[in-house]
């Protein structure tokens, strides 16, 4: 009697139940449908690049009296002065002041980090500026 309950023991393959894990996928999936509408994205609609490509290249000029560039070691000038990121809410601030109706312009070079940008773009928010012009440097 003891081998018959030992081979059936043994002929028995082990099963894996799969029900918890396809519940808990399920709660995952439509936390994310329900989610999903409630978050506030920051987009950044980009300008429709030239269909021709040539020799002939936009040149962009400085034309606003507030111009922000950031260097490759994300070191950052506000009109060719050196600014700290600490600093510069004061000194958009003070600009701000001077030029109300005036949009900055934002010359950022591709090897600075985004992080830079970010503080820069909510920096420039905080302080009253609406729209802010973002020239991507190439290279």
């Amino acid at each position: 009697m003891r081998r018959r309950a030992l081979r059936l023991h043994t002929d028995e393959e082990p099963s894996i139940n799969l029900t918890p894990l396809i519940d808990v996928v399920f709660v995952i999936l439509i936390m994310f449908i329900v989610i999903a509408p409630l978050l506030e994205l920051d987009r950044i609609d980009l300008a429709d690049g030239a269909f021709e490509r040539g020799d002939s290249s936009i040149a962009v000029q400085e034309n606003s009296p507030i111009s922000i560039h950031v260097f490759p070691d994300n070191s950052v000038k506000v009109n060719n002065t050196p600014v700290d990121l600490a600093d510069l809410a004061a000194v958009l601030s003070e600009a701000k002041a001077r030029f109300p109706g005036v949009r900055p312009q934002l010359f950022h070079d591709r090897r600075a980090h985004f992080g830079t940008y970010q503080t820069i773009k909510n920096t420039a928010e905080s302080v009253g500026f609406q729209q802010i012009d973002i020239i991507l440097k190439p290279g």
